[in-house]
């Protein structure tokens, strides 16, 4: 089974981890590949550095600070503290050294010409992930914010401000000269089953879709495309998800996101969506926008409940392929 997940994120690679673990458990080998945000993506201190993709690598080898929900475990910051004494950089972002490490790997690839998706292979590589990393493009995209303090990058706004600064919308610049990267489409294009991870649906998911060529990838692909909701009770379920929400008019509530997604059916994204066990009332309000429905719990935390989550995603993507 050929399986392509849409992710970004901490919750992105949550359900990563259960994916792997669910798929493990289907007949026959399975071929995860994931489709990766790069809105986040920032120059800093002259490396490339790119949060979801390496949330993803990190989580994915065992070697990701699962406390935190980011990073590398067992990380010093010496090079991070030498930075900020000689005024390079965001003293507020740190960097780790063995994060750096990652960093300076993908810039010299890039450097020496290799794209951003060859270079992940080749970071990749290092380690038996179960899945290929693949970025949603290998242009640059970076996200910024309008706020009334003017226009921040995505990072500076989440962990400077911690979203606390009201955003007026958000913008992909250079979005319009970017194109799907042709892996990626080909990962959407031959999938059996298409995800949508409980990512953020803006500034992840939306950040993805919103890649010239993804939505007509989306359109066309003959796999049902399955999105786990993001949001249970009115509460996002990690990170800033609501604040985003908040600034394109999307309400914090399942059925609204599956609104904003909208049926593939009439043009939007999802032929089916899980909803959180809190969220079970809005299960018809769901299927009157021509998407499929089932309540299952969402909650994603380590080990076998992540898994359980993947495994009833995959199992409405198998009742809508029928």
């Amino acid at each position: 089974m050929r399986i392509t997940l849409l992710a970004g994120g901490v919750g992105g690679a949550r359900f990563a981890l259960g994916l792997r673990d669910a798929a493990r458990e289907l007949p026959g080998d399975a071929d995860i590949r994931i489709v990766t945000n790069v809105g986040d993506d920032v120059w800093l201190a002259g490396v490339k550095v790119c949060p979801d993709l390496d949330s993803l690598l990190y989580a994915l080898a065992g070697v990701g600070d699962t406390e935190r929900g980011w990073g590398r475990a067992g990380e010093s910051e010496r090079v991070a503290a030498e930075l900020t004494a000689y005024g390079v950089g965001w003293p507020w972002f740190t960097l780790g050294d063995l994060d750096l490490g990652t960093h300076l790997a993908r810039t010299a690839m890039l450097r020496d010409g290799a794209t951003l998706t060859e270079a992940t292979a080749r970071l990749a590589a290092r380690w038996p992930l179960g899945a290929t990393l693949l970025p949603v493009t290998d242009d640059e995209v970076p996200t910024h914010v309008v706020t009334d303090e003017g226009v921040l990058h995505f990072e500076e706004w989440w962990v400077r401000t911690r979203a606390q600064l009201p955003a007026h919308r958000f913008v992909q610049h250079g979005v319009e000269r970017s194109r799907i990267a042709p892996a990626a489409r080909a990962a959407i294009a031959d999938a059996d089953v298409i995800l949508l991870a409980p990512s953020n649906p803006v500034v992840s998911i939306g950040t993805i879709v919103g890649i010239p060529g993804v939505r007509d990838a989306l359109e066309t692909a003959t796999a049902p495309v399955i999105g786990v909701a993001p949001i249970i009770g009115g509460r996002a379920v990690r990170g800033m998800a609501e604040a985003c929400l908040a600034a394109i008019g999307v309400e914090a509530d399942a059925a609204a996101v599956a609104a904003h997604y909208g049926a593939r059916s009439a043009g939007g994204l999802l032929d089916g969506w899980l909803l959180a066990e809190e969220d079970a009332a809005s299960l018809a309000t769901v299927e009157a926008l021509g998407i499929r429905a089932a309540v299952h719990p969402l909650w994603l935390t380590p080990g076998a409940p992540a898994a359980r989550v993947a495994r009833d995603a995959l199992q409405l993507a198998a009742s809508i392929a029928g």
